[in-house]
């Protein structure tokens, strides 16, 4: 293992400490919001770098995923579910059905086969009652409730994001070029309207009054003003794990053989390299990471509401990685924390997404591997050197009483 590709991750530790002390000895303890809202947004960033950077698979469905990880968790943890632990089989599923629209279309279904299609439903809340997954709260009116506890929720939520990430990245990551993108952007907008036309998600109005989401003794996800600092190190713990993780899977066997795939996927897979095995592994990974992102940060704002779903999101996130740099996570880590920080103290005002949608056509004209690349750092260091050199020479010259004399004017004498 080599240490040295892991020192930005020690300096990544260090400046959180440093930020953190800063903020606290300055006052500006209102900083900690963005900021943490800022690690939770560069988690689906993260994993958009390892999509697009490495495999060479573009997404602008990726809200959908962060999406539906929020969501999903918002629901689990808010939602009622006492009156289907204590219904018949076809009660459990004309509730279901009623949840999803006015239209009464369950009653269009003969009683039997409702009944049967009630099961799975029944089986999952009741296995649910069974292992202990629901806590008791309060609604919005005070009257008692029986939702999943956040830890049983983050799971299902997890596993929804994988198992749809699965059948998504099948068959839409047979296709190539702008018709991938077409089709995770067609994914995307399938999220949003759901999101927006469903009952059990709030519909316009999304989902409010989550609950903190309870770690380890006094420690919790949420949006307190007393537990700014805590959060701010949650956050960045979960953010640095993330990055970890993504760092190991560069520097791999596997990150290899992305980026062989990325390169030609025909001469990978003559190698005897499974191009679409790969690039199913980093999709769902990297709609896992924005489903991670989702489950927390909805649970630090206490709500989620329906322009988390939008397109502009998915445009947003991928304007950052091509701005960072697609392959290059730290370039992608700092652009990302840079402007959504700079976008949730809202600097930008209402030309919001104008603004990211012109880093995006200022980046593919004049910077198509984005800012933050090795190669040019070195190029800035080498330079610096080379600069700091000729003034330590110019004044050791001045000081021995040697005139120092560009070369310019030695060869005009």
């Amino acid at each position: 293992m080599n240490i040295r590709q892991y020192l930005p991750a020690a300096v990544f530790l260090g400046a959180l400490v440093a930020v953190q002390l800063v903020i606290s000895l300055t006052g500006a303890a209102f900083y900690f919001t963005q900021i943490t809202m800022s690690f939770y947004y560069t988690i689906v960033v993260i994993g958009l770098c390892l999509l697009m950077g490495y495999a060479g698979q573009i997404s602008l469905g990726h809200a959908g995923f962060f999406s539906i990880g929020a969501y999903m968790q918002a629901m689990l943890t808010t939602h009622d579910f006492s009156s289907i632990i204590h219904s018949s089989w076809d009660e459990v599923f004309k509730n279901v059905s009623q949840i999803f629209g006015t239209v009464e279309w369950y009653e269009l279904i003969p009683e039997k086969i409702g009944a049967i299609l009630g099961i799975p439903v029944k089986l999952f809340v009741g296995l649910g009652d069974i292992f202990g997954m629901f806590v008791p709260g309060t609604d919005g009116f005070g009257n008692g409730i029986l939702s999943y506890a956040p830890s049983a929720a983050l799971f299902i939520s997890l596993l929804t994001a994988i198992g749809i990430a699965c059948l998504i990245g099948l068959p839409v990551l047979r296709l190539k070029g702008h018709y991938l993108a077409m089709a995770t952007l067609g994914f995307g907008i399938i999220i949003s309207t759901i999101v927006f036309g469903t009952k059990l998600f709030g519909e316009a109005d999304g989902i409010s009054r989550v609950p903190a989401f309870h770690l380890v003794g006094p420690l919790s996800i949420n949006g307190g003003m007393a537990d700014r600092t805590v959060n701010y190190y949650i956050a960045g713990i979960i953010l640095f794990i993330v990055l970890i993780v993504s760092m190991h899977i560069v520097a791999s066997r596997v990150g290899r053989a992305l980026r062989a795939i990325h390169g030609n996927e025909q001469a990978a897979g003559s190698l005897g390299i499974n191009a679409m095995r790969y690039k199913l592994g980093v999709f769902v990974l990297s709609a896992l990471f924005a489903a991670i992102a989702g489950v927390f940060l909805v649970h630090y704002n206490g709500s989620i509401g329906t322009s988390e779903t939008s397109v502009l999101k998915s445009v947003r996130y991928v304007s950052i990685v091509a701005a960072g740099g697609m392959d290059s996570i730290w370039g992608v880590v700092a652009m990302s924390m840079g402007l959504n920080f700079v976008s949730l103290r809202g600097y930008f005002g209402s030309f919001d997404e104008i603004f990211f949608a012109l880093i995006l056509v200022v980046t593919m004209l004049f910077l198509p591997r984005g800012l933050f690349r090795k190669e040019y750092l070195e190029v800035v260091i080498k330079k610096t050197r080379r600069l700091t050199r000729r003034m330590v020479l110019k004044r050791k010259l001045e000081k021995k009483g040697i005139v120092f004399a560009n070369k310019k004017k030695d060869d005009e004498k």
